[in-house]
């Protein structure tokens, strides 16, 4: 989980990290696999975790799925999903 926060989204990792919070893994196709960690103190949706993928072909300079980044900013923040 560590390695996919801190480098899965190429160039744009830190970025992600700081206005998403979740682990994430993309590709220059398009795609890109989200982790939902498990959360024992609080009341949330996807309390035992899961897993989130999505594809949207348009990317970024740094390769990464524009519609995808935007989505899940707006999923963490709607749900409360981040790690920090």
């Amino acid at each position: 989980k560590s390695l996919m926060l801190t480098c899965g989204m190429y160039n744009a990792s830190g970025k992600f990290a700081a206005f998403v919070g979740m682990p994430a893994k993309s590709g220059v196709s398009g795609g890109i696999m989200t982790l939902v960690p498990p959360r024992s103190r609080q009341e949330v949706p996807f309390q035992d975790g899961c897993g989130i993928g999505i594809y949207g072909p348009a990317i970024d300079e740094y390769g990464n799925s524009l519609a995808g980044v935007m989505l899940l900013k707006h999923i963490a923040q709607k749900w409360d999903l981040s790690l920090f």
